[in-house]
């Protein structure tokens, strides 16, 4: 169980946000096999009060994808403002601030991971943002911007004293990015800081990376982004280790097959035929993962139609090795 202001969610995993990737199509996938509380892509707000039409489609969401947190990327208070009163309109249940993203142009900015570096501007940001809407407030933030300035313990109290609700920890640097260790050592004293929830990140790949890092920090949940690329299982697979200790066996063939073709038929049906087998080809990629199967992604990569994608997914059932490894054997 995890407890976000008013929101109760029974699970302690959570599906990240992720640029290009958890859009409604994944996180549907992903409740599947699941998953309770989900988080749409990075918004901007800037390009939010200008009514980007990629960024408005990216709020898109339906009745069974519920609890749902929004993540907006700003450092203008009033922009912030703007783009909170357009999302007061939609079916969200959290505001995620993220002061986190390590990607250059986002911190030059004085945004995402920028931010790091200026805590008392952060705190101003969270104090607008929690003045300006009705929904709990959390934030996601990183151990700190290099190894010399390591702050996230001063960060994430003064989001406490801002009045957010909970705070997302990955335990990186921002010059880290996605490489080097984890540090469970800052996450833990974080948590041993805090009086609201902690949810950490980082490396959460499998169910036993994701076992250590409650271990390891006392966390009170996992944010779940590259371990659930191709395996949305993640989340049925976790949740029976946390209970049992025991990882279950990976799917079996034909058990992934219905899946991508699932995953498949919700994006055409998200973004049209054209762009959604397209948006498929690298989840065609990640579903085959540790399946010796490089002619078929080969082909997968050039496939355009859904009658195409379709095939090649359905020959995964004849090939051997896709028949054995799929099945954990």
């Amino acid at each position: 169980m995890l407890s976000i202001g008013h929101v109760n969610v029974a699970s302690s995993l959570v599906l990240a946000p992720m640029a290009g990737i958890s859009d409604l199509p994944f996180r549907l996938i992903s409740r599947s096999f699941g998953c309770r509380l989900a988080f749409t892509e990075m918004i901007s707000a800037q390009s939010l009060v200008r009514r980007n039409r990629t960024t408005l489609k990216m709020l898109s969401t339906t009745t069974d994808d519920s609890p749902l947190g929004v993540q907006i990327l700003g450092g203008n208070p009033d922009i912030i403002k703007e783009a909170l009163d357009i999302l007061s309109v939609h079916a969200f249940d959290i505001i995620d601030f993220n002061a986190a993203c390590p990607v250059s142009k986002v911190v030059s900015r004085r945004e995402g991971a920028g931010l790091l570096r200026e805590p008392a501007l952060l705190q101003r940001l969270l104090e607008e943002t929690v003045r300006n809407t009705a929904l709990p407030v959390t934030v996601k933030i990183r151990s700190g911007w290099d190894q010399s300035s390591v702050n996230a313990e001063e960060i994430a109290l003064r989001a406490q004293d801002a009045g957010a609700k909970g705070l997302f920890i990955h335990g990186r640097t921002r010059m880290q990015g996605y490489s080097g260790k984890v540090d469970y050592n800052i996450i833990r004293k974080i948590k041993e800081s805090l009086t609201i929830p902690v949810i950490a990140s980082g490396d959460a790949l499998n169910p036993d990376l994701i076992g250590k890092m409650f271990d390891e920090t006392g966390c009170d949940g996992v944010a779940v982004a590259r371990g659930s690329l191709g395996s949305p299982w993640i989340f049925r697979d976790t949740a029976e280790y946390l209970k049992a200790g025991k990882v279950p066996f990976s799917p079996d063939v034909h058990e992934r097959v219905q899946t991508m073709k699932e995953h498949l038929e919700l994006l055409i049906a998200f973004h049209g035929e054209k762009t959604g087998v397209m948006f498929f080809r690298k989840f065609f990629t990640w579903y085959t993962r540790g399946i010796a199967v490089k002619r078929l992604r080969g082909r997968a990569f050039h496939a355009g139609t859904r009658g195409e994608m379709l095939g090649l997914i359905e020959e995964l059932q004849t090939s051997p090795h896709g028949r054995d490894i799929c099945s954990g054997e």
